[in-house]
């Protein structure tokens, strides 16, 4: 198997748009010729749209993009600017009177970092559109990685920066790939090593603690921890799959959130991956779903570790520096 770039499966465009100030940000995942897609949430508080449609037994066959973004509930606003540039290129379920785009999507809560009162809306998702492209898929601080976080049991000041993660890989003509925006409550451990590479820092914030063991520690005194959550994350194959087929691809894809996010698919988090496949090659079902789970974990590690510090919340890199 070989690593290649998201952006090299066939019919598939990644565009983002973000404002670093506000430290928000979207991400969209483009199939212009259609896609089959499936759905999984896990979590306990999801902020999601149009996923019904994913439901095998329901009409739409094929969707047209994925929105993936910041701002909580008030950033699925931004579906509205991707409608709009797809309708104006004429692609679109056609209702006859129209081409109506299928975009789905899910949000993530990114409120308690920067601008509270900035959130992604129908331009920005018109913008991420525009800077769509094959070439590259830049992580870190970009797209719906923006304001993502991770480590927030003791909230905000024992939190780490996150950001949005791409890993893929090619075997033979089979090619599946994974583009996350990391936000989770709790650790990110590399499956690989069995390191803790970010998560809750120490009260000193020199180190990192561990989440789970404080959350058992604590099993008798339950408190609010919605402090911003929720890992979003598309998986996008050239395999040729029917509805039911890439909605068991979603669940299986799950596999990786839990290998890396500790804990995972909490009650709060909104844990959601989507995928796409754009039917070019015959695949089993089964190795596709543990290639899925591969690449989720590879993507979600990798935006840990390509993620630049932002308003005041230390990074990956900054622990690595102190040789912590």
């Amino acid at each position: 198997m070989n690593p290649i770039v998201f952006t090299e499966i066939e019919g598939i465009l990644v565009g983002h748009e973000q404002d670093l100030e506000a430290a928000t940000g979207c991400t969209v995942v483009l199939c212009k010729a259609g896609a089959t897609a499936g759905v999984d949430v896990r979590g306990g508080a999801p902020g999601t749209r149009e996923t019904d449609l994913l439901n095998p037994v329901n009409l739409v066959e094929k969707i047209h993009g994925v929105l993936l973004t910041g701002g909580s509930a008030f950033g699925l606003d931004a579906a509205g600017g991707v409608m709009r540039y797809l309708e104006e290129r004429g692609i679109g379920f056609d209702v006859q009177v129209a081409k109506v785009p299928i975009v789905c999507g899910a949000a993530l809560f990114d409120l308690a970092v920067g601008n509270p009162r900035v959130r992604p809306d129908g331009q920005m998702g018109y913008r991420a559109c525009c800077n769509a492209t094959r070439l590259t898929c830049p992580e870190g601080n970009v797209g719906a990685g923006a304001g993502a976080t991770v480590g927030k049991l003791r909230g905000m000041a024992r939190a780490m920066k996150s950001g949005l993660g791409c890993f893929t890989l090619q075997a033979g003509a089979l090619k599946i790939g994974a583009l996350v925006a990391v936000n989770a409550l709790g650790d990110i451990i590399d499956p690989e090593t069995g390191e803790r590479v970010a998560g809750l820092l120490t009260e000193d914030r020199t180190a990192l603690a561990d989440t789970e063991a404080l959350m058992i520690e604590t099993y008798g005194n339950p408190v609010n921890r919605f402090s911003g959550n929720t890992t979003l994350g598309v998986v996008a194959t050239n395999a040729l799959l029917t509805k039911a087929q890439a909605t068991k691809l979603a669940s299986m894809a799950q596999n990786g959130y839990a290998r890396t996010m500790r804990p995972a698919h909490s009650m709060f988090d909104g844990d959601t991956i989507f995928t796409l496949a754009t039917g070019q090659v015959e695949a089993d079902l089964s190795t596709l779903g543990l290639l899925a789970a591969r690449v989720m974990e590879r993507a979600i590690v990798s935006a840990v570790r390509n993620t630049a510090p932002l308003c005041g919340l230390p990074c990956h890199a900054d622990l690595t520096k102190a040789g912590r």
